[in-house]
């Protein structure tokens, strides 16, 4: 069994290419949908310039959000696929 993680300790996290190994950012926050819990998004905090390369979409307060489904797995650091995110 898979061991759980709560979000409060993905916020903090550095989020990391899975194809390049560059750093994007922090996860700041992450937008869920209350009702059924379903993660939608990590927001990031002191981005890079790296991700902003990649013309992602910015929530109401100009952070840029990254789509969990990019999210390939969750330890010391967020891997996300750049390939997702294009």
């Amino acid at each position: 069994m898979q061991p759980k993680i709560r979000a409060g300790e993905i916020i903090g996290k550095s989020i990391i290419s899975e194809e390049t190994g560059r750093k994007f950012g922090i996860v700041g926050n992450i937008d869920f949908i209350i009702e059924s819990g379903e993660l939608l998004n990590l927001i990031l905090d002191q981005s890079t310039n790296h991700i902003s390369e990649l013309n992602l979409k910015e929530d109401n307060n100009g952070k840029i959000q990254i789509p969990f489904t990019a999210v390939r797995s969750i330890g010391d650091f967020v891997i996300v696929s750049e390939n997702e995110l294009i």
